[in-house]
């Protein structure tokens, strides 16, 4: 069987994390020799595969009536707060998305409440949940990755570095990280990550001021080629995740994964999305709380690092896999091929 896989990131924006998780599933699809991976090529499949949701899904996907899937990694929510006007432009939004996930003849959530999202559009296009995979051996930390990493931050061992990854917009929480940085000098705070979007972007001249006065122990060192973000977490103490909005984000995984402690907005998203127990937050005072008890007591950091370990169990890439696989079978061959019980429909 041959999946065809697309996602205009490869040409256009590739630090954010529909990037990441475009690349991850192609990496994931090639590990086992069952099925051919087609990515943005000219060649045709059996069935096809969209990330993105652009001109090139639309375009690429037209020759595969009955046979399309696209995961929704991003709902209309998605643009508040991270978009100048998002307010103006939300009505076409939700009606370009509805066109996006009606395109395809399954879609994927890869959260509860990017599948309430969809249905709440009135999408009649069948929903399969499915989470974005954790290659957790690609994020595992260790020593040579450790040093590399703050050999490439320039901070040295004694130094507590506290950690933050996405997009530089206000929907990131990107200045609620600078005032729990601010709050705690006896750390050095990292965030790794840019403006995809350039001038569009929500907040810039404000973000931008607010970075520019930032203290000498706030450190924004841009975007990370993927390959070298093992280094970068494997060089942190904590992670700090403040976003408003998420879907089924993935550098918290990816840092719980590496084997350091995370720390969640408390917001409904990840009410729905976690089976596990995770350290979280309600607010900037919380954040400063917990960031410093980690700091001190090593006991609760030890417990921290359990926690992180649990929670990456629900997204086993093997098991990912086999639902990916299961999916494709039955769209490739609806005839000879039933999905099992891995995969959760609805309609």
């Amino acid at each position: 069987m041959k999946v065809h896989v697309v996602s205009e990131t490869d040409f256009l924006i590739k630090g954010q994390g529909v990037h990441t998780a475009f690349v991850e599933s192609v990496e994931l699809l090639k590990e086992k020799n069952d099925i051919e991976v087609i990515v943005n090529g000219e060649g045709f499949g059996d069935v096809f595969h969209g990330h993105t949701y652009g001109p090139y899904y639309f375009w690429k996907g037209r020759k595969y009536k009955r046979k399309r899937i696209h995961t929704a990694h991003v709902i209309p929510d998605s643009i508040k707060g991270s978009l100048p006007l998002w307010k103006l432009f939300y009505p076409f939004i939700k009606w370009y998305f509805k066109k996006v996930y009606s395109f395809a003849d399954v879609v994927i959530a890869i959260s509860p409440m990017v599948e309430q999202a969809i249905k709440q559009l009135g999408v009649t296009t069948k929903i399969v949940k499915i989470y974005n995979p954790i290659l957790a051996e690609k994020w595992k930390r260790n020593e040579e990755k450790r040093t590399k990493g703050r050999r490439m931050l320039g901070i040295n061992n004694e130094n507590k570095i506290v950690l933050g990854v996405g997009q530089l917009q206000g929907r990131k929480g990107i200045e609620d990280f600078l005032d729990i940085a601010e709050a705690l000098p006896e750390a050095q705070f990292i965030w790794a990550g840019g403006r995809p979007f350039g001038v569009f972007t929500e907040g810039i001249n404000r973000i931008n001021s607010r970075i520019k006065s930032a203290s000498k122990h706030i450190h924004f060192i841009g975007v990370v080629d993927l390959s070298e973000m093992p280094c970068i977490y494997a060089a942190a103490d904590i992670f700090l995740f403040p976003s408003y909005q998420e879907n089924c984000p993935l550098a918290p995984l990816e840092a719980a994964a590496c084997g350091i402690p995370v720390i969640y907005r408390d917001i409904k998203e990840y009410n729905l999305l976690y089976e596990a127990p995770y350290l979280k937050a309600k607010d900037t005072a919380g954040f400063i709380e917990l960031t410093k008890r980690l700091i001190y007591d090593k006991e609760f950091y030890l417990q921290a690092i359990t926690i992180s370990e649990n929670l990456i169990k629900q997204f086993d890439k093997n098991k990912i896999r086999d639902q990916l696989v299961q999916l494709y079978n039955h769209l490739a061959f609806p005839e000879g091929v039933l999905m099992n019980n891995h995969t959760e429909e609805t309609k």
